[in-house]
């Protein structure tokens, strides 16, 4: 969507006068995002042409906005909003994403930021509500094989070097297997379902939670997997297993959930294949059919992390076979 003027109308409305608007870089979405400076302060317009026309209560930003406020998250504030016109008017907790800052960080702080991070999804995790939305949606199989369909539509089909359709049927029916391991509604938990460094602000230290409107239930090991196995930062090995039992600990003391840690490991590896492959898929649709070459360079290293699950899963193992056949070689 373009700047337009509803926009300057909310603009008036809430704030007064401004000093200027600057565009900044968009995510994967539908969504287009302006710092307007003004007087007073400066301010977020987001403006989402899948929210125009909807109620503020039928709108998934602001549901889960309002489940994230009331349980304390730190999330930038909504500070007004043209619900009819997909407008709205955010409080800017700035530029310092932790995609950003990442490589000028040492281990320690990279320790600090990650365990402030596990101590806010925990929380999140134990949120709970009646079935609306977002807990009356799953990650579920029906889900899981949408997104592993989404990869193979969007990015296999267009980067394999072998595609013969015996190998997508094959492969189809090994992430049908993965999906149906997944699919624990007894363990699902409230899940951000984009919790990566691309969506974690860090204001005078402090980490504050953005784009989360697309939320539902899921495995206890989803966002964590996001986290830790992220598309856009490297994680040394160390500090990811460091921080993996950090969060074990801490949500099983917690309640959010009672797995042992070899099932622990087990589904987390599950999770974190599929995260990635479905990140994959993302990347792919926006490379080859919206022309946006920026996500290619994060394609080969969230495959590079495929390895690793497949050879301590044997559930895995075949899918990892197959994607090594169709894929160029050494990719994966």
């Amino acid at each position: 969507m373009k700047f337009n003027d509803r926009a300057f109308d909310l603009m008036e409305k809430t704030m007064g006068r401004y000093r200027s608007i600057i565009p900044l870089p968009g995510d994967a979405s539908s969504r287009s995002y302006f710092r307007v400076e003004g007087f007073n302060g400066s301010y977020i317009i987001c403006l989402d042409e899948l929210a125009a026309g909807k109620a503020p209560e039928d709108y998934p930003y602001n549901i889960v906005y309002g489940h994230l406020r009331a349980s304390g998250i730190p999330v930038p504030e909504i500070i007004g909003q043209d619900p009819v016109n997909g407008i709205f008017l955010l409080e800017d907790c700035g530029d310092d994403l932790l995609e950003v800052l990442y490589p000028s960080l040492g281990k320690a702080e990279i320790i600090g930021i990650y365990k402030g991070i596990i101590d806010i999804l925990v929380p999140i995790q134990k949120i709970r509500g009646g079935g609306e939305r977002p807990f009356s949606i799953m990650f579920d199989a029906r889900r899981l094989m949408y997104e592993f369909s989404f990869f193979t539509a969007h990015y296999l089909y267009r980067a394999a070097t072998e595609k013969s359709p015996l190998l997508f049927d094959e492969l189809r029916r090994e992430f049908c297997e993965i999906s149906a391991e997944l699919d624990r509604p007894r363990q699902f938990v409230f899940t951000h379902r984009d919790f990566h460094s691309r969506n974690i602000i860090l204001r005078e230290g402090k980490p504050f939670i953005i784009d989360f409107q697309d939320a539902r239930m899921g495995m206890p090991q989803y966002d964590l997997a996001s986290l830790l196995r992220d598309s856009y930062v490297r994680m040394d090995e160390d500090v990811f297993g460091m921080m993996k039992g950090y969060y074990y600990t801490h949500s099983r003391d917690e309640g959010i959930h009672g797995m042992g840690r070899d099932e622990f490991e087990h589904f987390f590896d599950l999770v974190a294949f599929q995260r990635n492959i479905k990140a994959v898929g993302t990347f792919g649709y926006q490379l080859f059919y919206r022309n946006n070459p920026f996500y290619e360079k994060f394609i080969k290293p969230t495959l590079g992390y495929i390895r690793g699950y497949a050879e301590r899963r044997a559930v895995l193992g075949k899918a990892y076979g197959i994607l090594k056949k169709m894929l160029p070689e050494n990719f994966i």
